[in-house]
């Protein structure tokens, strides 16, 4: 028997680590040729390895969380076959010395404290029941009183009071003076509707290891918030025309991908940013250096199961309506179901947030750094408006309206330019024949 030894391989260019998210094998496990074994982790793209060769695992380098240098020891397996170790060298790894065998897993970085370790089955994020609490300290007693007020029960009958917050002071009992159960379902039908149903029932407390890609996403916001002075501005927008036209599009679509909201929005900032380009642009703060882009890399925050994506629509200025809707539809069934690639995660130049139905009254995002602005459209209400009869008076008529947020880096880009470039986007959104003008 020989032993091979899988080194972790380069999987980006520039990558020097990527951090382990899920094990499909342990130490024991037969391993056959091309199965995935393990599922890395990095610039928020998750890449699955594959084993070259069938054998037995032996070891693995650490633990779920763990960061694994290019080049090192990922997983020791042995295969059949004599005489020495055989050492597998999936990528360049970093030259070992000429006396040396063969190279053996790094050690494992010490896991965070939250935690005892990981499971088996690869979650992105692990829970961990904490033990019950202690019976040192009984649970108090009702603050409804009546301590001073002798009253006989059961055991089982005065637990069952304490549930439902019945001072049983207050239930009168049927004979001998004793309280029954029977007592307390006479007390509750007198009192229907008095509140006396627990209002939840308390669960066990857990610790969550935070890992994967929901680690990276708190590593970026931090990144972020330390980093960047945001400013927000939020505008209402009337787009009761901007729906009335999404309707008649879709009606005529035939066999094209329905229309949201969305693609109407992203083909209104791709018309104004041309008047604002400090809008769509990354800032460098360590060199000092701000690229303004002339194309649209539009990222579009998806949330997914295992937290939240940011996939990238290219050269979003050049597609009409029914491409952004259909590119849409593939980016965020890509990023929902794992299979977006690292490059359909990077290189955005702006990015649209939005949460749907849930979007809220107003919303102040966190801006994807190094961007230096973040848009958020926001729920559709519908209000009364006074609006013009077209005779030199107004009426009162119900109008959808929907509120604009955006973010924006103040280092790099001044209110007033925000402002006016979001009073832009809300004259293309109210008059929207002409987003579809050339």
């Amino acid at each position: 028997m020989a032993k091979f030894i899988f080194n972790m391989p380069d999987i980006g260019e520039g990558i020097a680590e990527a951090e382990i998210v899920a094990w499909h094998v342990k130490p024991g496990d037969r391993i056959e040729e091309d199965q995935e074994f393990v599922d890395m982790m990095t610039d928020k793209a998750t890449v699955p390895l594959e084993s070259p060769v069938t054998g037995t695992v032996l070891e693995v380098a650490g633990e779920v969380g763990d960061m694994v240098a290019i080049g090192s020891a990922l997983v020791v397996i042995e295969i059949e076959g004599e005489g020495e170790a055989v050492e597998e060298a999936v990528a360049e790894p970093a030259a070992p010395a000429e006396s040396e065998p063969q190279v053996t897993a790094p050690e494992p970085e010490k896991p965070l404290p939250m935690g005892e370790g990981v499971g088996d089955g690869g979650s992105l994020v692990e829970a961990v029941e904490t033990p019950a609490p202690s019976q040192a300290h009984p649970p108090a007693p009702s603050p409804m009183g009546g301590g001073h007020v002798k009253v006989l029960a059961s055991p089982a009958v005065r637990q069952r009071a304490r549930d439902l917050g019945i001072d049983l002071a207050e239930v009168k009992p049927a004979e001998d003076g004793r309280i029954r159960h029977a007592d307390l379902d006479a007390f509750l039908a007198y009192n229907a509707g008095g509140g006396f149903a627990p209002s939840g029932k308390a669960r066990a407390d857990e610790q969550v290891r935070v890992i994967g890609l929901r680690k990276r996403i708190a590593q970026n916001m931090a990144e972020a918030k330390r980093n960047i002075p945001h400013f927000s501005y939020v505008e209402e927008c009337d787009v009761t025309e901007l729906e009335r036209l999404r309707a008649q599009l879709n009606d005529a679509r035939g066999s094209k991908p329905k229309l949201t909201m969305l693609p109407l929005l992203i083909a209104a900032i791709c018309k104004a940013l041309p008047k604002y380009p400090m809008i769509n642009a990354r800032y460098d703060d360590e060199a000092g250096l701000v690229t303004r882009y002339g194309a649209v890399h539009l990222g579009m925050a998806a949330q997914t199961d295992g937290g939240l994506m940011v996939p990238v629509i290219r050269d979003a200025q050049v597609r009409n309506l029914w491409q952004l809707a259909a590119e849409i539809g593939r980016l965020a069934e890509a990023a929902r179901s794992g299979k977006a690639t690292s490059e359909e995660l990077s290189g955005s130049t702006l990015t649209v947030t939005s949460l749907g139905p849930l979007g809220g009254v107003a919303t102040t995002p966190v801006i994807n750094r190094p961007e230096v602005a973040i848009i958020g459209p926001n729920r559709i209400i519908e209000r009364p408006m006074f609006v013009p009869d077209g005779m030199g008076g107004e009426r009162i008529e119900k109008r959808k309206l929907m509120n604009i947020s955006i973010s924006c880096d103040h280092r790099v880009v001044d209110g007033h330019d925000a402002a006016s470039f979001v009073q832009e986007l809300k004259r293309l959104l109210e008059t929207p024949a002409l987003i579809l003008v050339g």
